[in-house]
């Protein structure tokens, strides 16, 4: 379960980011993520509440945001969406594809309190 470390180097950005503004508490913790990410976002969920506890995010939600798998074909320069198995271009059905969006996983924003 590799989440639970995933969720520990995000909760050390979120307390930096909580520490450079003086930030007594975070509320929300917003997350982008494609289905390429290599990460599971219902596992991420799970891991969060252990990840987040004794930290600035203790009582934090967690809200993630699962973005599309986006192709943009090299034959007729549509962009289509794909299946994370099947990266073909969905005008021409080309194989000669190129990932645009898909593997992401950002942190979007953090909701901050302070005192």
């Amino acid at each position: 379960m590799h989440e639970l470390s995933v969720c520990q180097a995000l909760l050390a950005q979120v307390e930096q980011v909580a520490r450079e503004n003086a930030a007594h508490s975070v509320e929300k913790v917003v997350l982008r993520i494609g289905p390429l990410s290599g990460v599971e976002p219902r596992l991420l969920q799970d891991a969060f509440p252990i990840a987040r506890a004794g930290t600035v995010a203790a009582s934090a939600e967690l809200v993630i945001e699962e973005l599309p798998l986006t192709v943009r074909c090299q034959n007729c320069g549509a962009e289509t969406a794909a299946a994370p198995n099947r990266l073909i271009c969905g005008a021409c059905g080309d194989w000669h594809t190129q990932l645009i969006s898909g593997d992401e996983l950002l942190l979007a924003s953090i909701e901050l309190t302070k005192s």
